[in-house]
């Protein structure tokens, strides 16, 4: 069985060494075996269990979120539908996300167009965007 250190593991997972330490320290991955000296030493398995909880993480899934899928896929008996479950909550929440995003996005829109048409460069005490950026939102 061919054996990787926590460096070699973080190159090839793209996840930095860091990262690795405070996902084993949260139980998402597996204490590693140690050589006598003290380090790591990480096997294929931990590579692919590294890949899955980075790929979870990159569609934004919580730690406890990505802890109950890593949990899922070693579980004989519990049934797929709670990673379909989660990932249907981690759909509707990016949904709102951009619906917020897309409501920021046509606010800086209309501040710079304002900017453009009424103060162009004047002194930043008159700024629209400055003015509009300290004016209370409507809840």
């Amino acid at each position: 069985m061919a054996t990787m250190t926590i460096g070699e593991l973080a190159k090839r997972s793209g996840v930095n060494v860091p990262t690795i330490r405070y996902y084993e320290e949260v139980g998402l991955l597996r204490l590693p075996a140690r050589k006598p000296s003290g380090h790591r030493l990480y096997e294929a398995a931990d590579e692919n269990g590294l890949t899955f909880i980075r790929r979870c993480r990159a569609f934004g899934f919580s730690i406890g979120e990505v802890k109950s899928l890593v949990d899922l896929t070693s579980s004989p008996v519990r049934p797929c539908f709670e990673a379909r479950d989660l990932a249907q909550e981690r759909l509707t929440s990016l949904r709102a996300t951009l619906i917020e995003l897309r409501a920021l996005e046509k606010s800086l829109k209309q501040f710079i167009q304002t900017c453009d048409t009424k103060c162009a460069g004047g002194p930043g005490e008159t700024c629209v965007v400055l003015n509009d950026l300290g004016r209370p939102t409507k809840p």
